[in-house]
């Protein structure tokens, strides 16, 4: 039977070594100006002029990641009240009042584990598990969602599991999912950490740069 999800960004699940995990977030703020659309659960980057962004690349990119976006709040320049949405729709798609900021809600712990789905068949139980402790990008969707639910469309790119260290993902395990466990088909979900996280102690500066977004 397929599996019932097949894509939906990185949803973070806990912290490495089992830590207590609350689910934190650390405010950050988006442009106003920004046309990006940026959806929930799509991995962000922090800019040099202090703001976020969505990933450096399509498949996640090698620019440094400060986590994955879990909500927006702005003030609307119409009503002048805050208005709290679970994505970034671009600042065409809505009113903001530019006298306040635009606040972002990051995920942004670098021991955060994620589950994330697989974009095409593991064939069987054990060849996952071989995946187990290399490292893989995201499909071309780092960047794409849905616009009817905010959420992302990322899945990890099974193609792209090699040992190559400046790939985004991590993979450290395979998650218990009754309703998404048919190895034959995408979807499987994967426990994924982000590779060369912005807040981890050792820092990697990158020459990657794009046209819409460039991380510090």
């Amino acid at each position: 039977m397929a599996n019932q999800n097949t894509a939906y960004g990185l949803r973070p699940i806990g912290l490495v070594g089992s830590g207590a995990n609350s689910t934190g977030v650390t405010q950050y703020e988006i442009a106003s100006n920004n046309t990006n659309v940026i959806y929930q659960y799509g991995i962000v980057v922090p800019l040099a002029a202090g703001v976020i962004d969505y990933a450096g690349a399509t498949d996640g990119g090698t620019t440094q990641a400060l986590g994955v976006l879990m909500g927006v709040e702005y003030v609307d320049s119409v009503s002048k009240k805050p208005v709290w949405i679970n994505y970034w729709p671009g600042s065409g798609s809505v009113s903001v009042d530019t006298n306040h900021p635009v606040k972002a809600f990051v995920a942004d712990n670098p021991n955060q584990l994620f589950k994330v789905a697989s974009d095409a068949t593991l064939t069987n139980r054990a060849t996952a598990l071989a995946t187990v402790f290399a490292n893989a990008s995201l499909g071309t969707s780092a960047r794409t969602g849905s616009s009817d639910t905010g959420v992302s469309n990322s899945a990890l790119s099974v193609a792209s599991v090699a040992t190559t260290a400046t790939l985004p993902l991590r993979i450290v395990g395979i998650l218990d999912d009754a309703a998404n466990d048919d190895y034959t088909a995408a979807g499987i979900p994967l426990i994924v950490r982000l590779n060369a996280h912005f807040n981890a102690g050792t820092r990697r500066f990158d020459s990657q740069t794009t046209a819409d977004s460039t991380g510090i």
